[in-house]
């Protein structure tokens, strides 16, 4: 490996690629990109709007509905923009300090998307569960702690990645084979060992999603149970209407990641369009396909 110099410890800016090997093909790519992200703006405009001049759906279920959609557009427009100018016109540059922002917001949205699901998964349950306490138990405040919650778990998660990528010497490599900067795709850049990287991004992360999906699932066999227990068919059937537009969405959620970890982990081989494929799916589908799965 070459030696590093102190005057390129660090790249002014970086150069996102797009997706290598398909630069012909990055217009005809970046439509069904431009299509889903200009309806996830459309579809999640739309239910915030709704939500917030009708009165009658101020309550916790459709509060975190607009969290969630709040994070789906911050998730998308975070990435997307950026990635259709690389489609569109090549310009991939991106500065040192810009690359870490879409970093932390990526993986910061990510994480808070995820709390909120289980926020829904709880709501869900009191609801079905504990009907009588609904309104005793997720009170106004409760769903702004909710909220402060989810910002404040994903900060203490995805901000130490920054740290991180911040003290490594990078000596000009400056290309991310990618349509976005993401953690282990800027510290495989750099002229250093990124064990620390690989380890803090893979396990505290992995660990946090994981705790956040063992509790949903917890929910929802609690959830099952109780409903399975109601005398009325009917009864049963709307509460299975209530709970399917959630399950929708963290079926939505969760899906894509674990096929991106799998071909992460088997897929070695594959082609680089099939891992970033994969590694865009999140970014624009879930956003695109929130709001008509809970309306």
């Amino acid at each position: 490996m070459p030696s590093c110099n102190l005057t390129s410890l660090r790249p002014v800016t970086f150069l996102l690629a797009g997706i290598p090997g398909m630069e012909k093909l990055h217009i005809w790519i970046s439509i069904p990109f431009c299509s889903m992200y200009l309806a996830a703006l459309l579809g999640n405009g739309v239910l915030l709007f709704v939500i917030r001049t009708e009165r009658s759906l101020h309550q916790p279920m459709y509060l975190l509905l607009s969290m969630l959609a709040v994070a789906d557009l911050v998730l998308s427009t975070t990435t997307v923009p950026k990635m259709l100018a690389v489609f569109w016109f090549s310009a991939g540059e991106i500065s040192f300090g810009a690359c870490l922002t879409q970093m932390f917001f990526l993986h910061f949205t990510f994480s808070a998307e995820s709390v909120i699901l289980l926020a829904m998964a709880f709501d869900r349950f009191v609801a079905i569960c504990e009907p009588l306490r609904y309104t005793a138990v997720l009170t106004p405040s409760v769903i702004v702690k909710t909220g402060l919650v989810a910002l404040l778990r994903s900060f203490c998660i995805i901000f130490p990645c920054v740290f991180l990528l911040k003290q490594l010497p990078f000596c000009g490599h400056n290309i991310i084979p990618h349509t976005y900067c993401e953690h282990m795709g800027i510290a495989r850049l750099a002229h250093a060992d990124i064990s620390v990287n690989i380890l803090y991004g893979l396990a505290v992360p992995f660990a946090a999603i994981v705790v956040d999906v063992v509790l949903i699932t917890v929910s929802y066999v609690l959830i099952l149970l109780a409903l399975f227990r109601l005398p009325s068919r009917t009864a049963r059937h709307k509460a299975f209407n209530t709970c399917g537009s959630h399950v929708c969405v963290i079926l939505l959620f969760y899906i894509p990641m674990v096929g991106l970890s799998m071909v992460h982990q088997c897929g070695q081989n594959a082609s680089p369009f099939i891992h970033l494929f994969m590694a865009n799916i999140y970014l624009l589908v879930l956003p695109c396909w929130t709001p008509s799965s809970t309306a």
